[in-house]
This record gives C-alpha cells, sequence and structure tokens, in this order.
C-alpha cells in the first residue's frame, strides 16, 4: 500500500500510541503526518489531548490532514513495571488504543512504548486466536541481496516448550507469505547446528514436530543463516531470539561506525567524496532498524506493531505501514486456519 494505491479504496484507520517513544509525542505526530501524506491510512494518536494538540497543530499548520487525537489519561513509561502498570493504568494510551481495535474503530494499534507493557495489555484486550497458546514477536532481518527474513519469537517468550515453537512456526509462515509476498518461505529452527543431534533439548524435542508440518521446513539452521538468505522464517524461544536481535543492532551500529571513520579517512577528492556518501547513505538504509517499521505481535486476536523505543518519525510512519499492511493481509484469520489442521 503506498501513495499510488487505488484512490476508491477506503483508508485504513490505524491507531498509534502517542506517549510510547523516547521522544514521544514528537516522534509519534512527525510519523503519523508522513504516513498520511504517503500511504492511504487515517491515524488515530492516543494520549492527553493538552499534549498532543499544541504540537500537532504547530506541524500541521494550515493543512487539513486525516489525523485525529484520541483522548487517554495515562500512559505507561519504559520505567513501570509492565504487569502493573496495564492493571493500574486503566485509561493509558495503550489500552484506550487496544480497545479501539477490538471494537472495530480501527484496524490495527502501533506502539513504541513498554515492549512487555505493550504484550500484556494486547493479550488482555484482544484476547489470543484459537490454537495458539503463547504470542510471539518477529521482526524483520536484512540479508545478503536484499530480501526480508522473519525472526521470532524476539522477546515475548523466555522460556518456551516445543510447541510453542511448533505455533511460533505457522504463525510466522502464514506472516512471511501474506505480508512479506513470499510464496513458499523456507522456515528453519535456529540451533549451533544442521545436524539433527545438535542443540538442546528444547531443540531436539521440536525438530521432528516440525517436520511433521505442512510447511516448507529445511530443518536446523545456525546463527549466519540469518542472513545469508538460506532461509525466509527462522524460529526459536524468545530468550534466544532477543540476544540475536540484540546482537544484530550491536553489529549493524559497528558496522556503520567503522565504514564512516573508513570512508572519512581515505577519500579525498569531492567526487569521491559524494559517491562514498550515496554509497554509505544507501548501507545505513539497509541496516536501519527504522525501514522495517517494528515487529508484529503474532498470535493475538488484533494487529499489534510493537516498534523500538527510540523510534525516530520515519521508524513511526513504516510502523503504521505494517500494521496497516498486516491488516490488509488478514493473518490472523490464516493462522487460525492453519493451527485448526495441526
Amino acid at each position: 500500500m503506498g501513495a499510488g494505491s487505488n484512490s476508491q479504496q477506503m483508508p485504513i484507520d490505524i491507531v498509534v500510541d502517542a506517549m510510547g517513544s523516547e521522544k514521544a509525542p514528537e516522534s509519534e505526530i512527525r510519523g503519523a503526518l508522513l504516513a498520511v501524506r504517503q500511504f492511504d491510512v487515517r491515524v488515530h494518536l492516543v494520549g492527553p489531548e493538552e499534549v498532543i494538540r499544541p504540537i500537532l497543530r504547530t506541524h500541521l499548520k494550515s493543512e487539513k490532514l486525516p489525523v485525529f487525537i484520541v483522548p487517554a489519561s495515562e500512559w505507561i513509561t519504559m520505567t513501570d513495571k509492565a504487569a502493573q502498570a496495564v492493571r493500574s493504568k486503566r485509561d493509558s494510551s495503550m489500552r484506550v488504543g487496544t480497545k479501539m481495535v477490538r471494537e472495530g474503530r480501527a484496524a490495527g494499534f502501533f506502539t513504541a512504548g513498554n515492549t512487555g507493557a505493550a504484550m500484556a495489555t494486547a493479550k488482555m484486550v484482544f484476547g489470543m486466536l484459537a490454537g495458539v497458546d503463547r504470542p510471539a514477536l518477529a521482526t524483520i532481518v536484512p540479508t545478503i541481496g536484499g530480501s526480508p527474513s522473519l525472526l521470532l519469537d524476539v522477546g515475548a517468550n523466555v522460556d518456551s516448550e516445543p510447541e510453542n515453537l511448533v505455533q511460533f512456526a505457522v504463525m510466522g509462515q502464514m506472516y512471511a507469505k501474506n505480508v512479506l509476498g513470499i510464496s513458499n518461505p523456507r522456515v528453519g529452527l535456529l540451533s549451533i547446528g544442521e545436524e539433527d543431534s545438535k542443540g538442546n533439548s528444547l531443540i531436539r524435542d521440536t525438530l521432528p514436530l516440525l517436520r511433521k508440518l505442512p510447511i516448507n521446513f529445511i530443518g536446523n539452521v545456525e546463527g549466519r543463516d540469518l542472513f545469508n538468505n538460506r532461509v525466509d522464517v527462522t524460529v526459536c524461544d524468545g530468550f534466544v531470539g532477543n540476544i540475536a536481535l540484540k546482537s544484530v543492532e550491536g553489529a549493524a551500529h559497528l558496522f556503520r561506525s567503522l565504514l564512516r571513520d573508513s570512508l572519512k579517512s581515505t577519500v579525498t577528492s569531492q567526487v569521491g567524496a559524494l559517491l562514498s556518501k550515496q554509497a554509505f547513505n544507501a548501507f545505513k538504509k539497509r541496516l536501519d532498524y527504522s525501514e522495517y517499521g517494528g515487529a508484529p505481535l503474532l498470535g493475538v486476536r488484533g494487529v499489534c506493531i510493537v516498534g523500538h523505543g527510540s523510534s525516530n518519525d520515519r521508524a513511526i510512519m513504516n510502523g503504521i505501514r505494517v500494521a496497516a499492511e498486516f491488516a490488509q493481509a488478514e493473518v490472523n484469520s490464516g493462522i487460525e486456519a492453519a493451527m485448526a489442521l495441526l
């Protein structure tokens, strides 16, 4: 869905937690304006109106764009204890926003706020899909050749059972097929070696279960396979997945820094500097989390996208895009149908 979408198609309504990110609500407001200018969406910013409206008015000037404010008197901070905050802050921007989706007033919800609170709120307000025991956070990993690769779970479940990983595989395969447009996604199980005998007890117990699924399961994959375009969906428990994700983010930051320093020390001519800057910007974009739009929470009966706490306006914009794509692809009905066949 983009600027060139069918103009007769009704815009899709996406709710944004305006108080989620580290720079809230500035990033959320700017991201919402970018999104409505580029995509066929209407954005509902949830949070205290007295905080949001003056900033929104400043950025809008005289424009009339489909960005609306939904009042919420409370919000959950990054330092709040998730379970306690979800129970006590009944008028939080997360709860108000997810209720809008549950009631059919919007198609999807995005937050760059407290991840634990977002997951707890989504489970409480949406409930779980039929056949799914636990939700999973999925994230896009850049690969050689530029094709997207999905990694899940990256933090929703620290401890998992083999049956959970089986469900993650089904959900990831469905998301890769319907949202990422991969016709027959290759699904792998993250381990310390390709051989069936490798891995801990969780991996060894899960492997035969995945082989029985009606999916394109290619067996065990290793950490390097996340990036070499060998696999489209990589399944793991949230403990391993979160460490892998944070390692990828750290390595990407290191590579950008090293490349920038090398270019500064070796490029002398103006033409060379310009070409190097263009190449560096292209490289940086390939590794930039803001281009991927956040992690979908798979398994809940609604659309919930969780962004990085340091999300900038572009990351917010892409989070809104991903929420709309998720909703339009009807991933959840596909997951339930697949689970019913297991």
